[in-house]
């Protein structure tokens, strides 16, 4: 029950009851409710901000992002593994295989350098998680980075691979007559006695004296550039272009197994023994010439005899006798 109100009209020397208006009266309910209202929707506010009152909603997302977070962080020790490889790689490849085939190693500088220009990473900026996100972003792109440069530096290995290969099968590695075909290291390469002038000339190759017909090997893959007697005194002579500069000459051959143009391996039949040209006895004459310059066939051996055989065969060609040619 309301109270009743009072007020003393002096001039009727009497107490009279005051009646409440209708107008303040809604008024003042209604500002009772709206305030009520403000009063609720803040406290509302407030216990939805707190973390002690969640939604499922809420609950499935902070999941979510706890899940996320995680994942990020074995990304970044999956990253930081596939680096550590990475970096054993880039030391091998500039330690080992860059040196081994004589190329410069790729500067750490290069392998390692940041990205400039504009900012990458802008739009993963402002968010609860942003730092997290943008350093595994950040440590991805350099590894990407990375394996694109390695990747490029193993394929120039690879070619340059291919192409060692190629030289070391194009060198002269062999001797051009079998061990067992031979009688004896007539003459080898340097200052020998002429058979037909007696006088003491320079020998730019080595003889090997061997009976008409013996098989003659090309020591290294090439291509025939001769096959004929053009050159005087040589008689029937092969001249192998063998690429990377070296050139191999067999002369005074009894007949041809190959003709002008024509690839040869190593190992591969090319000519007979013989004696043709100037010379005195059955014998191969052999010539290394590497850039135009002749020099001692003895050196290219080492694809065929044994280090006994090639002591042996160098005290022979060390001897200053009398050549055959």
């Amino acid at each position: 029950m309301s109270k009743v109100k009072y007020y003393y009209d002096s001039e009727n020397l009497a107490y009279k009851r005051i009646k409440p208006q209708k107008r303040k009266k809604f008024a003042y309910i209604f500002l009772f409710l709206l305030s009520s209202l403000l009063f609720g929707f803040l406290c509302l506010v407030l216990l939805i901000n707190t973390p002690y009152f969640e939604t499922p909603k809420d609950k499935l997302l902070t999941g979510e992002l706890e899940t996320m977070k995680l994942n990020y962080k074995l990304m970044n020790r999956k990253v930081d593994l596939m680096t550590d490889v990475l970096t054993a790689i880039e030391e091998r490849d500039n330690n080992i295989y860059r040196i081994y085939f004589n190329t410069s190693p790729i500067p750490n500088e290069e392998r390692k350098a940041g990205f400039g220009g504009t900012n990458r990473y802008k739009d993963l900026e402002g968010f609860n998680n942003s730092e997290l996100v943008i350093n595994t972003n950040k440590k991805v792109d350099m590894l990407t980075k990375e394996l694109v440069i390695q990747s490029k530096s193993l394929d120039e290995i690879v070619a340059l691979a291919k192409q060692k290969e190629k030289l070391l099968a194009a060198i002269p590695a062999i001797q051009p007559v079998k061990n067992e075909d031979l009688k004896r290291m007539a003459s080898g390469f340097g200052y020998r006695s002429d058979p037909f002038t007696k006088i003491r000339k320079f020998h730019y190759g080595m003889d090997f004296t061997a009976k008409t017909g013996t098989p003659v090997y090309a020591t290294g893959d090439g291509v025939v550039l001769k096959a004929d007697n053009s050159l005087s005194g040589y008689g029937n002579h092969i001249e192998i272009n063998h690429g990377y500069g070296y050139v191999t000459l067999y002369a005074h051959l009894s007949k041809y197994n190959c003709r002008a143009g024509q690839k040869v391996k190593r190992g591969d039949i090319i000519g007979y023994v013989g004696s043709t040209g100037r010379s005195e006895a059955p014998h191969l004459h052999y010539e290394v010439i590497k850039g135009k310059e002749k020099i001692n066939p003895l050196n290219f051996y080492y694809g065929s005899i044994s280090a006994q055989e090639y002591v042996e065969i160098t005290k022979l060609a060390n001897q200053e006798n009398q050549s055959l040619d």
